[in-house]
């Protein structure tokens, strides 16, 4: 007994970063995921004493996005009553400013600005998205982990592909890039100069603002413009930033500037920069409960 409870411990844990990403992916939250793989923990450790099972991967999948399919459900409710706007909760990486090709891959996924487009979508259409566009899954394994034909798969998946590409056109900006405009962004923001961060503005910026109804907001609703959200960085400056510092990581492969009040962070700044290296979207999370991971020591 003992030997089947370690074996099956061991073959969970190969999978477990697999099955938090697709997760992840589909949530937008930290802590939901992490109740989702205990779930999926506890069901696979009673599976695993019956009978051999031919493909784990696909196995251990299909009980993970069955399992965030119902936890959809609790978060719609939840976000019905969710003060001001929704953002993802940032998944920050371990190291600051993380470059190379696995930073690559997961900022086209998981980026900020990826994950509030798949917001949009239909929980089905995000999972049918994420198993098939960011993991690779094929039509006909998807069909069995959600219970649907390869036919209908296929259906969902061109939907919510257009969905995507008709909201957010792939783009590949250079990681480096996108460190030098986060800089140059921060630096202007909090330093109050007007003309430095218009500079950096794409015309059709927008500003997004994740309080939660605790934390720091600067608006309950999106900021359009160029000069409208430059306003909104300006009064922040103007009210005095002294006594706060910035620590820089990476969310998802994305560049973002870490705001610390002492040791306590007080916001994640991830942006969206566009192929002529103007930001297009800042994202600014504040609400205390998705910042319990920062890191406080950032450097």
């Amino acid at each position: 007994m003992t030997d089947d409870i370690d074996h099956a411990t061991e073959t969970f844990l190969g999978y477990r970063e697999l099955l938090f990403s697709v997760v992840y992916n589909m949530l937008g939250s930290v802590a939901d995921t992490e109740d989702v793989l205990q779930e999926v923990w506890l069901a696979w450790q009673a599976r695993a004493r019956g009978a051999a099972i031919d493909n784990i991967r696909a196995y251990l999948t299909r009980m993970a996005v069955n399992q965030a399919l119902a936890r959809r459900s609790a978060l719609a409710r939840r976000r019905e009553d969710y003060v001001g706007q929704w953002l993802p909760e940032p998944l920050l990486d371990s190291e600051p400013f993380a470059d190379g090709e696995a930073s690559v891959v997961r900022t086209e996924s998981s980026s900020m600005a990826m994950l509030v487009v798949l917001e949009s979508l239909t929980p089905l259409e995000r999972a049918v998205f994420v198993l098939n566009e960011v993991f690779a899954y094929p039509h006909t394994e998807i069909a069995d982990m959600v219970d649907r034909s390869p036919v209908a798969v296929r259906q969902i998946a061109h939907r919510a592909r257009a969905h995507v590409q008709a909201r957010r056109p792939r783009t590949q900006v250079d990681p480096r890039i996108r460190r030098e405009v986060t800089e140059r962004f921060v630096e202007a923001a909090m330093g109050g100069d007007l003309e430095k961060l218009l500079a950096v503005l794409a015309p059709e910026v927008t500003l997004w603002t994740d309080s939660g109804g605790v934390g720091v907001a600067t608006s309950l609703q999106p900021v359009h413009g160029r000069t409208a959200v430059a306003a909104v960085f300006m009064s922040v400056a103007a009210a005095g930033l002294d006594g706060y510092r910035v620590g820089w990581r990476t969310v998802s492969g994305d560049p973002c500037a870490v705001i610390f009040d002492g040791d306590a962070p007080l916001a994640v700044v991830v942006l969206d920069i566009a192929p002529d290296d103007t930001v297009i979207g800042v994202y600014s999370v504040t609400n205390p409960a998705k910042l319990t991971r920062v890191n406080s020591a950032a450097p």
